[in-house]
C-alpha cells in the first residue's frame, strides 16, 4: 500500500499504467476513495485509460472507508484537499498532468486550476458537483449526517463541533456556483476542459452547463450520457479523444 506522507497527513494512493500523467479523483463526496472508481462510478477510468496514461488515484483525506488521514483544517477545507493532490504529484515528481474528476472532483479541479493553472494540461469534469439555489444546504446537511458522525466515531481527536465548522466553511460561507471559484475565474480560465453534466440533486445540470458556457476552452458531452447505459462508451470515446488532443506531443 503506497503512502505519501507530509507531516501529520498520510495519503494512500495507487498508480497504474504508463504515459502522460492523469490524476483521477473519484466521486463520493467527502468519502471519495479509490474503490469508488469501481463501485460507484459510471465507468472505471483507470481500467479505461491505463493503457495510454500513467493513472494516479488516492483516497481523500479522512474519507471514512479510506486509508488516508490528516487534520481537519477548519479554516481552509478546500485548500487542504488541494494541498494533498498537489503534494502527491510533487512527491511522485510529476510537474504537468491531466486530471479527471467525478462529483466532488469538479470543485477540486476548479481549485487545482486556481492554485496551479500552469500544471494542469487539460481537465475532465464528470457529473460535477454544484450548488442549487433552491437547495443550498444539501451538502452541509448530507455530510453532517453521512460523513461527520462516522469520522468522529473513528477519530477521537475530531469532534462534531469541528465537523460543523469545517462543513460551514466548505459549503455555507460561499454556497454559490461551484464552491471553489467564481464565475469570473471560470470566464478567464484558459485551460482546456471537457464537462459531462449530470442532473441529480448534488450534480445540477444548470451549473455544469453554465460553467461550460463561461469557460472559453470548454467542451461538453452529449446529455444524458449515463442513461441508457449504451451511451457510456460514447462518452468514454469523447474523453479519450479530448485527452489525446491535448496530451503533449512528446508524451
Amino acid at each position: 500500500m503506497p503512502i505519501y506522507q507530509k507531516g501529520p497527513v498520510r495519503i494512500h494512493y495507487e498508480e497504474a499504467g504508463s504515459g502522460f500523467p492523469l490524476l483521477v479523483i473519484a466521486g463520493g463526496g467527502l468519502n471519495s476513495t479509490i474503490s469508488g472508481l469501481t463501485k460507484g462510478s459510471p465507468f472505471n477510468p483507470i481500467e479505461e485509460f491505463k493503457g495510454e496514461y500513467h493513472c494516479i488515484a488516492a483516497d481523500l483525506r479522512n474519507a471514512v472507508e479510506g486509508q488516508s488521514s490528516g487534520p481537519l483544517e477548519v479554516d481552509r477545507p478546500w485548500d487542504s484537499y488541494t494541498d494533498d493532490h498537489l503534494g502527491l504529484m510533487d512527491y511522485l515528481k510529476i510537474d504537468k498532468f491531466m486530471v479527471m474528476g467525478f462529483c466532488i472532483g469538479g470543485p477540486f479541479i476548479w481549485n487545482l486550476l486556481k492554485r496551479a493553472p500552469d500544471r494542469i494540461v487539460a481537465a475532465v469534469l464528470a457529473q460535477p458537483s454544484g450548488s442549487r439555489p433552491e437547495k443550498r444546504d444539501v451538502f452541509y446537511q448530507g455530510n453532517m449526517k453521512g460523513w461527520g458522525p462516522a469520522l468522529a466515531a473513528k477519530r477521537p481527536d475530531i469532534k462534531m463541533e469541528m465537523v460543523d465548522k469545517f462543513l460551514t466553511k466548505m459549503y455555507r460561507d460561499n454556497p454559490d456556483f461551484v464552491f471553489t471559484v467564481t464565475r469570473d475565474f471560470v470566464k478567464n480560465c484558459q485551460n482546456p476542459l471537457l464537462i459531462l453534466p449530470d442532473d441529480i440533486e448534488a450534480h445540477p445540470y444548470a451549473v455544469a452547463m453554465e460553467a461550460a458556457m463561461l469557460a472559453p476552452k470548454a467542451e461538453v458531452s452529449i446529455f444524458p450520457w449515463k442513461e441508457p447505459k449504451e451511451r457510456i462508451p460514447l462518452a468514454v470515446r469523447q474523453i479519450r479523444s479530448f485527452l489525446k488532443a491535448h496530451r503533449p506531443a512528446k508524451a
